[in-house]
Protein backbone atom coordinates (compact mmCIF):
# COMPACT_ATOMS: atom_id res chain seq x y z
CA UNK A 1 0.00 0.00 0.00
CA UNK A 2 1.51 2.70 -1.18
CA UNK A 3 -0.56 5.91 -1.19
CA UNK A 4 2.02 8.27 0.46
CA UNK A 5 2.00 7.11 4.05
CA UNK A 6 5.24 6.80 5.50
CA UNK A 7 6.54 3.36 7.21
CA UNK A 8 6.38 4.68 10.97
CA UNK A 9 2.58 5.57 10.08
CA UNK A 10 2.09 2.08 8.82
CA UNK A 11 3.68 0.80 11.98
CA UNK A 12 2.15 2.75 14.03
CA UNK A 13 -1.57 1.86 12.78
CA UNK A 14 -0.46 -2.25 12.63
CA UNK A 15 0.58 -1.68 16.63
CA UNK A 16 -2.80 -0.04 17.14
CA UNK A 17 -4.67 -2.85 15.73
CA UNK A 18 -2.34 -5.55 17.30
CA UNK A 19 -3.62 -3.82 20.82
CA UNK A 20 -6.87 -3.88 19.99
CA UNK A 21 -6.52 -7.63 19.19
CA UNK A 22 -4.78 -8.56 21.97
CA UNK A 23 -7.56 -7.02 24.56
CA UNK A 24 -9.88 -9.35 22.51
CA UNK A 25 -11.87 -6.02 21.57
CA UNK A 26 -13.84 -5.26 18.57
CA UNK A 27 -13.99 -2.23 17.03
CA UNK A 28 -17.20 -0.93 18.20
CA UNK A 29 -16.01 -1.95 21.44
CA UNK A 30 -12.92 0.25 21.48
CA UNK A 31 -15.09 2.63 20.15
CA UNK A 32 -17.71 2.92 22.68
CA UNK A 33 -14.57 3.05 25.39
CA UNK A 34 -12.97 5.68 23.98
CA UNK A 35 -15.60 8.43 22.58
CA UNK A 36 -13.66 7.54 19.06
CA UNK A 37 -16.26 6.51 16.06
CA UNK A 38 -15.72 2.98 14.72
CA UNK A 39 -15.10 4.41 10.87
CA UNK A 40 -12.29 6.55 12.36
CA UNK A 41 -10.64 3.90 14.19
CA UNK A 42 -10.97 1.57 11.04
CA UNK A 43 -9.82 4.28 9.06
CA UNK A 44 -6.60 4.69 11.61
CA UNK A 45 -5.83 1.36 11.68
CA UNK A 46 -6.25 0.73 8.07
CA UNK A 47 -3.65 4.10 7.96
CA UNK A 48 -5.85 5.80 6.31
CA UNK A 49 -5.66 8.75 8.00
CA UNK A 50 -3.27 9.94 10.79
CA UNK A 51 -4.20 10.14 14.43
CA UNK A 52 -4.33 13.38 16.00
CA UNK A 53 -2.79 13.69 19.45
CA UNK A 54 -5.97 13.70 21.46
CA UNK A 55 -7.16 10.84 19.73
CA UNK A 56 -4.07 8.81 20.27
CA UNK A 57 -4.42 9.95 24.13
CA UNK A 58 -7.73 8.19 24.40
CA UNK A 59 -6.61 5.29 23.05
CA UNK A 60 -2.97 5.47 24.96
CA UNK A 61 -5.71 5.66 27.91
CA UNK A 62 -8.09 2.51 26.96
CA UNK A 63 -4.29 0.55 26.37
CA UNK A 64 -2.68 1.86 29.68
CA UNK A 65 0.07 3.26 27.90
CA UNK A 66 2.37 6.46 27.90
CA UNK A 67 1.86 7.98 24.22
CA UNK A 68 5.94 7.86 24.19
CA UNK A 69 5.81 3.98 24.82
CA UNK A 70 3.05 3.66 22.36
CA UNK A 71 5.36 5.64 19.75
CA UNK A 72 8.25 3.73 20.69
CA UNK A 73 6.52 0.21 20.52
CA UNK A 74 7.09 1.18 16.52
CA UNK A 75 10.61 1.65 16.80
CA UNK A 76 13.46 -0.79 17.46
CA UNK A 77 14.83 -0.74 21.32
CA UNK A 78 16.52 2.98 21.15
CA UNK A 79 20.79 2.65 21.91
CA UNK A 80 22.24 4.36 24.69
CA UNK A 81 23.34 7.21 22.80
CA UNK A 82 21.06 8.44 20.08
CA UNK A 83 22.04 11.25 17.99
CA UNK A 84 19.56 13.60 16.85
CA UNK A 85 19.09 11.98 13.47
CA UNK A 86 18.05 9.23 14.86
CA UNK A 87 15.29 10.76 17.02
CA UNK A 88 11.51 9.73 16.40
CA UNK A 89 9.53 13.37 14.82
CA UNK A 90 5.81 13.05 15.29
CA UNK A 91 3.42 15.68 13.84
CA UNK A 92 0.07 16.18 14.52
CA UNK A 93 -0.59 18.78 11.33
CA UNK A 94 -4.28 19.02 12.40
CA UNK A 95 -3.04 20.86 15.86
CA UNK A 96 0.30 22.46 14.65
CA UNK A 97 2.18 19.91 17.21
CA UNK A 98 5.98 18.45 16.94
CA UNK A 99 7.04 15.91 19.15
CA UNK A 100 10.40 14.83 19.07
CA UNK A 101 11.35 11.72 21.32
CA UNK A 102 14.83 13.03 22.47
CA UNK A 103 15.03 10.06 25.11
CA UNK A 104 12.42 7.50 24.04
CA UNK A 105 10.70 5.21 27.00
CA UNK A 106 12.97 2.02 27.43
CA UNK A 107 12.38 -1.41 29.69
CA UNK A 108 15.25 -0.66 31.79
CA UNK A 109 14.20 3.51 32.18
CA UNK A 110 11.39 4.71 33.99
CA UNK A 111 11.90 8.70 32.48
CA UNK A 112 11.57 9.83 29.14
CA UNK A 113 12.51 13.02 27.24
CA UNK A 114 10.70 14.88 24.90
CA UNK A 115 11.11 17.86 23.21
CA UNK A 116 7.88 19.90 21.80
CA UNK A 117 7.09 22.64 19.84
CA UNK A 118 3.36 24.29 19.39
CA UNK A 119 2.27 26.27 16.55
CA UNK A 120 1.09 29.83 17.58
CA UNK A 121 -2.40 29.98 18.02
CA UNK A 122 -2.62 25.97 18.29
CA UNK A 123 -4.50 24.33 20.85
CA UNK A 124 -3.75 20.64 22.24
CA UNK A 125 -6.71 19.18 24.69
CA UNK A 126 -6.63 15.69 26.34
CA UNK A 127 -9.56 14.49 28.08
CA UNK A 128 -7.61 12.05 30.53
CA UNK A 129 -4.26 11.22 31.22
CA UNK A 130 -2.64 7.93 29.70
CA UNK A 131 -1.60 6.57 32.83
CA UNK A 132 -2.95 8.28 36.37
CA UNK A 133 -1.33 10.67 37.90
CA UNK A 134 1.73 10.16 35.49
CA UNK A 135 4.82 12.41 37.14
CA UNK A 136 5.91 15.72 34.62
CA UNK A 137 8.28 18.42 34.26
CA UNK A 138 7.91 20.94 31.43
CA UNK A 139 10.91 23.23 31.03
CA UNK A 140 9.82 26.59 28.53
CA UNK A 141 12.67 27.30 25.83
CA UNK A 142 10.56 29.52 23.73
CA UNK A 143 7.33 31.35 23.17
CA UNK A 144 4.68 31.46 25.80
CA UNK A 145 2.68 28.40 26.48
CA UNK A 146 -0.69 28.22 28.48
CA UNK A 147 -1.03 24.39 30.27
CA UNK A 148 -4.50 23.91 31.76
CA UNK A 149 -4.70 21.16 34.44
CA UNK A 150 -8.04 20.44 35.47
CA UNK A 151 -9.63 23.71 36.33
CA UNK A 152 -6.33 25.30 36.76
CA UNK A 153 -4.16 27.34 33.94
CA UNK A 154 -0.76 28.03 34.34
CA UNK A 155 1.14 30.87 32.33
CA UNK A 156 4.61 30.07 31.27
CA UNK A 157 7.45 32.12 29.80
CA UNK A 158 10.62 31.29 29.03
CA UNK A 159 12.67 29.68 31.44
CA UNK A 160 9.33 28.64 33.67
CA UNK A 161 9.25 24.90 34.64
CA UNK A 162 5.85 23.37 35.81
CA UNK A 163 5.84 20.05 37.54
CA UNK A 164 2.86 18.27 38.68
CA UNK A 165 1.33 14.75 38.34
CA UNK A 166 -1.16 14.27 36.30
CA UNK A 167 -5.33 12.91 37.02
CA UNK A 168 -7.54 14.82 34.74
CA UNK A 169 -8.15 16.59 31.62
CA UNK A 170 -5.16 19.07 30.17
CA UNK A 171 -4.62 21.21 27.53
CA UNK A 172 -1.68 23.07 26.06
CA UNK A 173 -2.37 26.08 24.18
CA UNK A 174 0.72 28.58 22.76
CA UNK A 175 -1.26 32.09 22.81
CA UNK A 176 1.80 33.35 20.44
CA UNK A 177 2.65 35.50 18.80
CA UNK A 178 5.60 32.78 18.56
CA UNK A 179 5.47 28.96 18.79
CA UNK A 180 5.91 27.42 22.16
CA UNK A 181 8.80 25.37 22.28
CA UNK A 182 9.48 23.28 25.69
CA UNK A 183 11.05 20.11 27.06
CA UNK A 184 9.50 17.67 28.78
CA UNK A 185 10.28 14.52 31.06
CA UNK A 186 7.51 12.45 31.99
CA UNK A 187 8.49 9.70 35.07
CA UNK A 188 6.54 6.22 35.26
CA UNK A 189 6.06 5.17 38.36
Amino acid sequence: MDNGVDSADLRLAQRLSDLRQQQGWSLEALAQQTGISRATLSRVERAETSPTASLLNKLCAAYGLTMSRLLSEVEDEPPELLHREQQTVWVDRASGFHRRSVSPPAALYKAEFIEGTLEAGAVIAYDAPSIHALEHHLWLLEGRLELTLEARTFQLEPGDCLRYRLFGASKFHAPGPEPAHYTLVICRP
